[in-house]
């Protein structure tokens, strides 16, 4: 199946969820993503088997290690977009559309490296494109599932964010047949701005509250990414013998085996 995970590189990634997928039977996953340690867990475990992204990156990490381990050893098929193509496609596919034209990746090697990708004409005439201007048909990346990590949210399945940033998390749902929300904390009531108020319950086909469900990423204002705990992941993932001890220290258990070890 193919599944969009929300968040932003290593900001308020459903980490939670992520782990629950570790401990399932599924593979031969596509994950569409912003990508950081959501998809490195997912490539380390072997139950990915294509990445569409913009990028890969545990933020202060530059490059998420366990995504350069597969894509160095050709263990993972990778669709590399331009941010923006990532954010149309997404918005194609909540809008119902087969796709929406875009500048973006004109120019560039998006072209090279996907040939699948395809050119329209502006059937509207310009100064500058009397001919109409040539666009990239940014096909609509519909998902049969998406995953994200909200600070709040009601037990209807509203959820919001109280971070400075949505990222594309209404996207994700919305593009999705079905989206499962985690969040810091299921509250009676959302209060606070209306922009924060990022789902409806229209979006949303499961919620459950998971607290710390974002660690080690950041999930501000309620915590800050756990630095030190990230340099330990990244360190793990440059060893197979590293990354096993890791592996059965923090992902073998379930989520409060994993809560009660990154406290020890």
């Amino acid at each position: 199946m193919t599944i969009g995970i929300g968040g932003w590189g290593s900001r308020r990634k459903p980490m939670a969820l992520v782990r629950a997928i570790l401990r399932s039977s599924l593979r031969d996953l596509v994950i569409v993503s912003y990508a950081g340690p959501d998809v490195g867990l997912l490539v380390a475990s072997g139950q990915a088997r294509r990445i569409v992204t913009g990028f890969a990156s545990l933020d202060s990490i530059a490059l998420e290690p366990h995504f350069r381990n597969g894509r160095q050893q050709g263990t993972i098929e990778l669709t590399e977009l331009d941010e923006g193509m990532l954010h149309w496609g997404l918005l194609a596919a909540a809008h119902r559309l087969p796709f929406l034209p875009i500048r973006a990746g004109l120019g560039s090697d998006v072209m090279r490296v996907n040939p699948e990708l395809r050119t329209v004409r502006s059937p509207y005439a310009a100064a500058e494109h009397p001919d109409g201007e040539e666009l990239v048909a940014m096909p609509a990346l519909r998902l049969d599932a998406a995953l994200v990590h909200m600070n709040r949210a009601d037990a209807g399945g509203n959820g919001q964010y109280l971070g400075p940033d949505p990222y594309f998390d209404d996207l994700f749902c919305l593009a999705a047949e079905r989206a499962y929300v985690s969040c810091e904390q299921i509250v009676p009531a959302l209060t606070g701005p209306p922009q924060s108020l990022l789902l409806n319950r229209a979006m949303v086909h499961g919620i459950i509250e998971t607290p710390n469900g974002a660690h080690f990423t950041s999930c501000v204002p309620d915590y800050a990414r756990d630095e030190e705990f990230q340099r330990r992941y990244a360190t793990a993932a440059a060893d197979p013998d590293a990354w096993r001890r890791f592996r059965a220290d923090y992902l073998d258990g379930d989520e409060a085996a994993y809560q009660k070890a990154i406290r020890r």
